[in-house]
């Protein structure tokens, strides 16, 4: 058996390709499958077998285009009420892949109808564990609604310790979450790998000998996740298209201008560095970077026409990331000089500080605008500055403070892209771009005191 894994950092998850060197299963594709493609090229081997631990509230997954165009066994929970054609799999269930035996394990927890799988090479063992058994910790249970927090997290408890008992200690532990993803809980690691037996040792939720402990310690440590998740369990289990990855014509000039002057999304992708520089009037930004979908599909609003500009590398890496999540068809001004793209286009810029920047320029009256999410806040935040979370500013707009507003996060990142939302609502702006720890800035003044995070400050 051979275990080839294929990263998605930009979302913190993982597919896998499972082979005996003749035939493959593939677990958890993501929707851009040429990547599964490429993999199983290079190995030699057939695709006979695609399956799926959950319907996933992340991603949109590639299974069924995958294993339609292999003409693969699509293997999914029988439980699952998805409208295409599959076939369904039940806990206890094996399936031989080559000389591979797959066995699924109900492990409800992430999700009602997750499962893991168990798969045996002559008693080599690997586990694929979804969104169940992560590294350190395991996957979040409040995605499928509120109302059943409580009782998914008893069942993921449960579950994974269930799964270690099912599994020998030496198999190998392939989580899908784990690796960044909102969809981990807890102090989920980001190693590299693990195994069952190390997990035994070191997972809090199986060294934890005191599930209510173990519950109410999980749902207490819960944090925001993107509202672009509402969208993918409802297109998964209706069966996702295949991703388009082209790269479209350039618009003209005038045409990018109409959209700016029309108040449509219109979102740079060069450094924010270079945006705060100058930037087209109206634009907004959205550096490239693993962060990059995760923060546009969680800020901006479902579904609007969006126009990508940047460089055409960075273009067609960033429709390949926002097919992931169902943004699909993004226009393109393609090029990294907003004046050439655009020369009777209005330009704008602001400035741009470290934290010395702040003690030598804010004045009184002024506000500091912290951007990260309020568990951050929480923690540890600059005295006296308002919490306004990247992912709720756009409705929040009308509770920012009057007057010149200081942003920060805790790297630059988030204050970039709120520093260029707040300018686009026609606010006077400076971006903090630099680190924040919870010891505070050289010489600047941090509170703290515990603050409740389920309240916005």
């Amino acid at each position: 058996m051979d275990v080839i894994v294929i990263e998605t950092t930009q979302l913190g998850d993982r597919s896998y390709l499972v082979h005996d060197g003749s035939v493959a299963l593939v677990i958890d594709p993501q929707r851009d499958t040429d990547r599964v493609d490429a993999a199983a090229r290079d190995a030699g081997v057939i695709i006979t077998h695609v399956a799926e631990t959950h319907v996933h509230n992340d991603y949109l997954t590639g299974g069924l285009e995958l294993a339609r165009a292999h003409g693969a066994s699509y293997l999914v929970n029988a439980a699952d009420p998805v409208t295409f054609e599959r076939q369904p799999i039940t806990d206890g269930q094996t399936v031989r892949v080559g000389a591979l035996m797959v066995k699924a394990v109900a492990t409800p927890g992430h999700t009602h109808t997750h499962l893991s799988f168990i798969v045996d090479d002559g008693g080599r063992q690997a586990v694929f564990s979804g969104g169940s058994l992560l590294y350190g910790s395991v996957g979040r249970t409040d995605l499928v609604g509120a109302e059943d927090t409580l009782g998914l997290t008893h069942d993921q408890y449960t579950s994974v310790h269930r799964l270690v008992d099912e599994a020998a200690p030496d198999a190998a532990l392939f989580p899908t979450h784990g690796f960044g993803s909102f969809c981990s809980s807890g102090p989920a690691s980001r190693a590299g790998s693990s195994t069952i037996g190390e997990q035994l040792t070191s997972n809090h939720a199986l060294t934890d000998p005191d599930e209510d402990h173990f519950v109410q310690e999980l749902i207490a440590n819960l944090t925001a996740y993107p509202s672009y998740y509402a969208h993918m369990g409802v297109t998964n289990t209706a069966g996702p298209g295949p991703a388009d990855l082209t790269v479209p014509e350039s618009l003209d000039a005038a045409e990018l201008i109409r959209r700016l002057e029309d108040g449509e999304w219109v979102v740079d992708l060069r450094r924010r560095v270079a945006f705060a520089s100058y930037h087209l009037l109206g634009s907004v930004s959205f550096e490239y970077g693993t962060s990059f979908s995760t923060y546009l599909g969680w800020i901006l609003p479902w579904g609007e026409q969006l126009t990508l500009v940047g460089s055409r590398d960075d273009v067609e890496k960033a429709i390949r990331d926002l097919s992931r999540i169902g943004i699909d068809s993004p226009d393109a001004a393609l090029g990294t000089d907003p004046h050439t793209l655009a020369p009777r286009a209005a330009l704008a810029s602001y400035p741009r500080v470290g934290w010395d920047g702040v003690l030598a320029g804010k004045a009184p009256g002024d506000t500091v605008v912290d951007v990260r999410r309020a568990d951050e806040f929480a923690a540890s935040r600059v005295a006296g500055a308002v919490n306004v979370p990247l992912h709720e500013l756009l409705r929040r707009l009308d509770s920012v403070p009057a007057g010149k507003l200081w942003v920060h996060c805790s790297t630059g990142y988030r204050a970039g892209t709120a520093a260029s939302l707040l300018q686009r609502a026609g606010r006077d702006v400076v971006h903090i771009d630099a680190k924040f720890v919870d010891a505070g800035p050289a010489g600047i003044a941090v509170d703290n005191a515990p603050v409740s995070a389920a309240t916005p400050a």
